[in-house]
């Protein structure tokens, strides 16, 4: 894994409020774990990032480095690494994923 590899994710990363790293794409997930993760983003109904891993093993290999967590979906919000798919459902369902990605979009203004 290269240090490119390592700084396009970090640009990709800092560079919009919510980003889901993911397996296929928002509109034809390939996993379900990507897939209810998608759900929970788009029933939240706020503009996200999605990076297809399936697309290019340097980046599925490399957030799995930058994150340190060895599964895919990963979400980023406002920078920083969330979790995975069971983490972002809680966060949800205990209501405080919205208001972490609702401040991390108004931040970026």
């Amino acid at each position: 894994m290269s240090d490119s590899v390592q700084d396009r994710i970090h640009r990709t990363v800092t560079g919009s409020p919510v980003v889901l790293y993911m397996k296929g794409t928002p509109e034809a997930p390939r996993c379900g774990f990507s897939r209810a993760v998608v759900d929970v983003l788009s029933g939240l109904s706020v503009p996200f990032t999605a990076v297809d891993v399936l697309a290019d093993a340097e980046v599925w290999q490399g957030v799995k480095a930058y994150s340190d967590w060895p599964t895919i979906p990963q979400v980023f919000v406002g920078g920083t690494f969330i979790g995975g798919c069971d983490i972002v459902r809680d966060l949800h369902a205990k209501g405080e994923l919205e208001p972490l990605v609702r401040a991390a979009i108004a931040a970026r203004g």
